[in-house]
């Protein structure tokens, strides 16, 4: 067991199977060094999560736990790049978040507190990252919240 896994499971934190991508992409793309995530929306055993507008279904409180659903579904598609061993991540590079929500909603940087808190309790200080966090009026499948990421790997 890597020392990650370790982490997550000290966390109490299960990693989901690595989704299956849903349309012509796929799940993460490596060059060289760095291995680049595509979106990770709110799937939680093969059933969507937080289908829903933040500010109108879901307080911004609901949509941090939905920001943390996508960072472990992120951390799934990483390890399977990484072929099963997350100790091979040396660095957390960026996150890009998605909030689906109304127009006046202007807490998106809380909303992906719930993946960026994540990378950092995972990951240490190699989790640290750079982020961007945008308001949209929908996501795929109507759901909540939708992060993409870049890591760095050994």
């Amino acid at each position: 067991m890597s020392t990650i896994d370790t982490r997550l499971a000290e966390l109490g934190l299960t990693l989901p199977q690595a989704a299956a991508p849903a349309a012509n992409y796929v799940p993460y793309v490596q060059s060289g060094n760095l291995v680049f995530v595509s979106g990770q929306i709110t799937l939680k055993d093969g059933a969507l999560q937080y289908v829903g507008r933040v500010g109108q279904d879901f307080t911004t409180e609901q949509a941090y736990e939905a920001a943390k659903l996508c960072g472990l579904n992120l951390i799934a598609q990483v390890k399977a790049a990484c072929g099963g061993d997350l100790d091979r991540v040396k660095r957390v590079v960026r996150l890009g978040g998605f909030v689906n929500c109304t127009s006046d909603f202007t807490d998106q940087p809380k909303v992906i507190n719930g993946a960026s808190d994540l990378m950092a309790q995972v990951f240490g200080d190699k989790g640290k990252h750079a982020r961007a966090a945008v308001g949209v009026n929908t996501l795929p499948l109507g759901v909540a919240v939708e992060i993409d990421g870049v890591f760095e790997v050994a």
